[in-house]
């Protein structure tokens, strides 16, 4: 697109970044580029769980609104400021940037943005749900995220009333607190922040063992669950209209729970996974487990319905959720306890979704990936190595690496690798749809394979998304060579 450059634009675009540069570390394309046309801020923020004030982080526009929404065919060009007392820096997870752009700072790209300090960013938007997250320390337990919505052409012309729901999992206790009650020592550094009051949460030792004896299930408990920022004791409620036609944009940002989605005995269908589009299916229930997406879609009844989206965290019956309810409907008080537990998340829907693209995947070159460790001592690596001492996988430009990941472990992992999406190809051995996704779950004892496509050439994080695993080792690298 040509450009119409004065000297004066020329001369204020570069005392501008000349100015962002003093303020912080800047990734800013050119010297001639338009001034962002998105702004979001990290900063703080207050919330209610149960009629206790609970002060947490949050990427927020101008407008006060929470994260960003792209339309068709717009460039993701944005400021990102922070407004926080410690520097951070944020990871828009499932867009496919330069390596430079992908808002980490392990793979020696980026630094981290200090207090008072900004960046900026452009680059290729790729529809789809996506979401945004720091990747500093500790800070995304603090709520440290937000939804990232690029819409398609076609998500316009279906003409659907569109929800996004963000989950979380909330402890007024600080990460820092969290960390040391899993490793049992002291873990400063992490990106803790000073809540005043803290309320002391338990962790579930009593599932843990040897694999031998059954998966374990959440490795920490929680205060609260969170859908948009509330509980099922007061949850959002969504009006629409009579027969309307519904797109819930389900995000699964919790650090380290996951979740059985229902719509209450309705039907549920699924669109999306990760931000790809499927052929829409009906599903008994949907796993979504750390980092991953999905968009269901909903039918409204024609009078006095109500359609609640119900999150039971595996193992349990805890959950939340919000509320779809049509003009006039009444509606009633939702308990926050399921009838029964949830089913553990797995690979349920890789196994019988297909991808809508019937391409055939030949991947030239395979590599095992072995996930392993365990709650005493609670560290858990990537081929036997922590980050300090990774393996990176390699990879070629233009090739399609067959990776396979065995966990050995009695946890389950959503392995997530930034900058692509990849195919699932095979679970233990057997073949599955090819859906793409960019975050997989693992669980205990079985194999899962991806195709990965070499498209964008960098280092990228592959690593488990329940943060603590994370934290205590389970990260590599992809790298091309």
């Amino acid at each position: 697109m040509s450009m119409n450059i004065t000297r004066r634009r020329l001369l204020g675009a570069a005392g501008a970044a000349a100015a962002l540069a003093a303020a912080g570390r800047v990734l800013l394309p050119s010297a001639y580029a338009d001034a962002p046309r998105h702004h979001l801020s990290a900063t703080s923020r207050v919330i209610d769980i149960r009629g206790r004030a609970a002060t947490v982080w949050g990427l927020r526009r101008p407008d006060g609104g929470n994260g960003l929404e792209l339309m068709p065919g717009e460039r993701f060009h944005l400021a990102l400021h922070n407004r926080m007392d410690e520097p951070t820096i944020i990871h828009w997870h499932g867009l496919t940037p330069p390596p430079d752009q992908d808002g980490v700072t392990d793979t020696g790209y980026a630094g981290l943005i200090p207090p008072d300090g900004q960046a900026v960013y452009d680059f290729a938007a790729r529809p789809g749900t996506h979401w945004m997250h720091s990747h500093a320390g500790l800070q995304e337990q603090l709520l440290l995220a937000a939804p990232l919505i690029v819409r398609s052409a076609a998500d316009l012309a279906a003409d659907r009333q569109e929800v996004v729901v963000m989950l979380h999992d909330f402890s007024f206790r600080t990460p820092d607190e969290i960390l040391a009650g899993l490793t049992g020592m002291a873990a400063a550094g992490h990106g803790g922040m000073n809540h005043g009051t803290m309320a002391h949460g338990a962790m579930n030792h009593g599932t843990m063992g040897q694999a031998a004896a059954g998966p374990d299930l959440n490795d920490v408990d929680y205060d609260a669950f969170l859908a948009e920022d509330r509980t099922l004791d007061d949850p959002l409620v969504v009006r629409t209209e009579r027969r309307g036609r519904v797109r819930l944009r389900v995000i699964n940002a919790a650090t380290a729970t996951a979740f059985r989605l229902d719509l209450g005995g309705h039907p549920v269908r699924v669109a999306a996974v990760d931000g790809n589009e499927v052929p829409a299916q009906e599903v008994a229930d949907v796993p979504l487990a750390q980092g991953q997406r999905v968009d269901l879609l909903v039918d409204m009844p024609a009078e006095g319905g109500v359609v609640p989206l119900l999150a039971t965290r595996e193992g349990d019956t805890i959950r939340t959720g919000i509320l779809l309810a049509t003009p006039g409907a009444a509606v009633a008080r939702i308990s926050d306890r399921a009838a029964r537990p949830a089913a553990p998340v797995d690979a349920t829907l890789d196994r019988i979704l297909m991808h809508a693209d019937a391409a055939v995947v030949r991947p030239a070159r395979q590599v095992e990936m072995v996930l392993d460790g365990g709650m005493m001592p609670y560290r858990w690596t990537i081929d036997g190595r922590s980050w300090a001492d990774r393996r990176p996988v390699q990879v070629r430009a233009g090739e399609v690496l067959a990776v396979t990941m065995v966990n050995r472990s009695a946890m389950a992992h959503p392995m997530h690798l930034h900058g692509h999406h990849f195919r699932v190809t095979a679970i233990d051995g057997r073949p599955v749809g090819g859906i793409l996704r960019d975050t997989v779950q693992v669980v205990p004892g079985s194999a899962v394979t991806i195709a990965v496509t070499a498209d964008n050439p960098g280092r990228w994080l592959f690593h488990c998304h329940s943060l603590y695993h994370m934290a205590t080792g389970m990260m590599t690298e992809l790298v091309y060579v």
